[in-house]
């Protein structure tokens, strides 16, 4: 049994009290065990803010994005060993540990490439000089590296990708970062950190890695760090709570649950109807629906009703259920054992208010897999008759394979009322073929949305899955996904970065931005 290590002040080190134990999600084999208890976490913050920081601040854009491109290189290297630690600890098929890991070195790759085009600079300014009193005052505004530490704080269904694209976007600002994986599925997390540490390819102080319990390491932070954290909207809302973030003023980026919908409109082509039908099932199944993009919320004009059902149940049923490391099957079990319970008894909240129109409550054996052992949870596609009055549809997502069909009467007015029911997600897609009716669902739905997936026929098949997060466009959404923005190119850096405005004498400041 593995036991996993922290790496923290540049050194490899061990915590002392009981340890947590990762298991096997299909078996519940114990496959290592970790704690944190003992580190001494303000001192490996403190040696992260005086070591690290001004070592990437001394880099060039350019200097720090050749660091992600070799950290993705050599990541890259040993995915076979990855997509097998992926499996064994997350529960993955062979193609969803694809997905987590190239999401992974693909985004380092992004802001690699970012980094170049940035070029030899350490400073960035923000938008045009601004015209001040006077015929030579103008106004710029610099961006320019917190002098703290980044704080990661990742969840358990992405240990791969969800920690390179937060570090990515840091790394590249000039920032050090301290990652914080979920315990139970750390294991893939803490092999690809060993990987960079390994081929020491960022400069000391500059990485961190933090296994097992998070203890006190919130009461060390101070005004120049930043938090982002992945996962449930209450421990989002106790991070944001803790005394010393709000005494100190500590950024916090937060991207929690989501409801996310897909709305198909009337009198769609049979193309966008099959995207529409592709796109669903995939999420409903891809990762075992334990995605924050996952489609949760299934909006279908009434008279596409019966054919978007029996559809969707013709390619649900195709779906295997069992060891993941079996190459015939098509969905593993969840993480944990928790995890397991809450879908389990989502489930039974949302069948309150709805009836189940394929799958059954009793999950047959899954393949390969002892007797009474594994977290596995059945897929589950619901149906609403009244699609506002299931409220629990709205205000509960169930983070497994789960969703509802909820009917509407074709109207577009009908339709956005049904999707902002979810009260802010992280993303919405649409699908149809009436420019007017796109425009109408576009305007009416961005507010309450980090991201909008339009469909139609000519895009029908090639569009990218709705529950794909893309480095070039903003992750996040407003109120219940947390009100949080991570991604987006540029704008990911912005969160690790302060904005000063600069005036004065214009062509000096120029000079001193470095924008002329």
């Amino acid at each position: 049994m593995k036991t996993l290590a922290s790496y923290l002040g540049d050194a490899w080190v061990s915590g002392d009290g009981k340890p947590a134990l990762l298991v096997n999600p299909a078996t519940e084999e114990v496959l290592a065990e970790t704690t944190s208890t003992g580190l001494d976490l303000g001192r490996a913050l403190t040696h992260a803010r005086d070591v690290g920081g001004p070592a990437l601040r001394a880099l060039t854009f350019r200097e720090r994005g050749e660091l992600l491109e070799k950290m993705s290189r050599a990541i890259h290297a040993e995915r076979d060993l990855l997509i097998d630690l992926a499996i064994a600890n997350g529960g993955n098929t062979r193609s969803d540990a694809k997905f987590d890991l190239d999401g992974a070195t693909a985004t380092l790759m992004s802001y690699a490439a970012l980094g170049k085009k940035l070029g030899d600079r350490q400073l960035l300014v923000d938008g045009e000089p601004a015209d001040l009193a006077g015929s030579r005052l103008q106004g710029y505004h610099l961006l320019s590296p917190r002098h703290g530490v980044a704080v990661h704080i990742g969840a358990f269904n992405f240990p791969a990708w969800g920690w390179a694209e937060k570090a990515a976007c840091a790394l590249l600002s000039g920032m050090p970062v301290l990652t914080k994986p979920a315990t139970a599925t750390a294991l893939l997390a803490h092999r690809t950190a060993e990987i960079c540490v390994g081929a020491a390819i960022l400069p000391p102080g500059a990485f961190s890695l933090l296994c097992g319990s998070a203890g006190d390491l919130l009461d060390h932070l101070c005004w120049k760090d930043v938090v982002a954290f992945t996962g449930g909207s209450a421990t989002g809302l106790s991070i944001r709570k803790t005394e010393r973030l709000l005494a100190q003023g500590v950024r916090v980026n937060v991207e929690a649950d989501s409801l996310n919908s897909a709305l198909l409109l009337p009198e769609a082509e049979d193309a966008t109807v099959q995207a529409f039908v592709r796109d669903v099932a995939r999420d409903m199944t891809q990762k075992t629906g334990q995605k924050c993009t996952a489609i949760r919320r299934v909006i279908v004009p009434e008279g596409l009703l019966d054919r978007v059902r029996e559809a969707l149940s013709e390619q649900l049923s195709t779906i295997k259920i069992g060891n993941p490391a079996l190459d015939e099957v098509r969905m593993g079990p969840v993480a944990t054992a928790s995890q397991k319970r809450d879908v389990l008894a989502g489930l039974d909240q949302l069948r309150a208010q709805t009836r189940l129109v394929f799958g059954d409550a009793a999950l047959p054996a899954p393949l390969g897999v002892p007797a009474g052992k594994g977290f596995f949870v059945p897929i589950a596609l619901l149906e609403a008759d009244d699609a506002l009055a299931a409220t629990a549809v709205h205000e509960h997502e169930v983070f497994g394979p789960v969703a509802t069909l909820l009917p509407y009467d074709g109207s577009t007015d009908r339709a956005l009322e049904i999707v902002r029911a979810g009260q802010g997600g992280l993303v919405a897609s649409v699908y149809g073929d009436d420019r007017r009716q796109l425009a109408d669902v576009v305007q009416g739905a961005a507010a309450w949305h980090g991201r909008l997936v339009v469909v139609d026929a000519k895009v029908a098949d090639k569009s990218v899955a709705p529950g794909t997060v893309l480095p070039e466009l903003v992750h996040g959404g407003p109120g219940r996904a947390g009100g949080g923005e991570e991604l987006g190119g540029l704008r990911g850096m912005a969160l690790y970065q302060q904005r000063t405005a600069i005036q004065g004498n214009g062509p000096l400041v120029a000079k001193i931005v470095g924008a002329s």
